[in-house]
């Protein structure tokens, strides 16, 4: 998925799960504000893992994290750490394809996590239209985007697309020098005014 900004490459993995990256995201207490065991989580553009490997601790036994990526070298890492942590059985790998996430699930996604990838997707209203049709009635969609890279009128349209394809903004969640925002796809699961 490459859209106006260029898709970091599999060469820099490392910096994607560094420590500030994990300072800036705090993965760990995002995921356990909007993620219950046994909830099926969408990792879209996961790269190395810094969301998956908290998701999929956080989902449980029961649960399940699809960890998608547009480069199979992200997906590979990914899997090496997962397996050293013994969380593969809880998670599933899925390669995308280059227009879209090429993902299809008879199941239910309860929610999905979008960090600073929209703007590497070269059709991000068929993506938030992809997403809004894997999730079940409630689920929670949460962006983030850098904002040293993204202006905001750029998120503004992203804001747009997601709304266009069906959700409700339900809050902004606090992501250190990120624009963010909470979606929802109604049918209801966490209060308004949770963040």
């Amino acid at each position: 998925m490459s859209g106006n900004h260029e898709v970091f490459p599999v060469s820099r993995a490392s910096y994607l799960d560094g420590w500030w990256r994990r300072l800036k995201y705090q993965p760990g207490r995002v995921v356990s504000q909007y993620v219950r065991p046994g909830d099926t989580v969408l990792d879209i553009g996961c790269g190395p893992g810094l969301f998956t490997l908290p998701i999929a601790r956080r989902v449980g036994e029961k649960g399940l994290v699809i960890a998608v990526d547009l480069q199979e070298g992200m997906l590979e890492i990914l899997k090496e750490k997962a397996a050293r942590q013994g969380l593969c059985a809880r998670i599933r790998l899925h390669k995308a394809e280059p227009q879209s996430l090429g993902l299809e699930y008879p199941g239910r996604i309860d929610v999905a996590f979008g960090f600073c990838v929209v703007h590497e997707v070269p059709d991000a209203a068929r993506l938030m239209r992809e997403v809004f049709s894997l999730m079940a009635p409630g689920g929670t969609f949460l962006i983030a985007e850098p904002k040293h890279e993204i202006p905001m009128d750029e998120f503004e349209t992203t804001l747009a697309m997601a709304a266009s394809a069906g959700f409700r903004r339900v809050g902004t969640p606090f992501v250190l020098r990120s624009h963010t925002a909470r979606f929802r796809k109604e049918g209801g699961r966490f209060p308004e005014n949770a963040e």
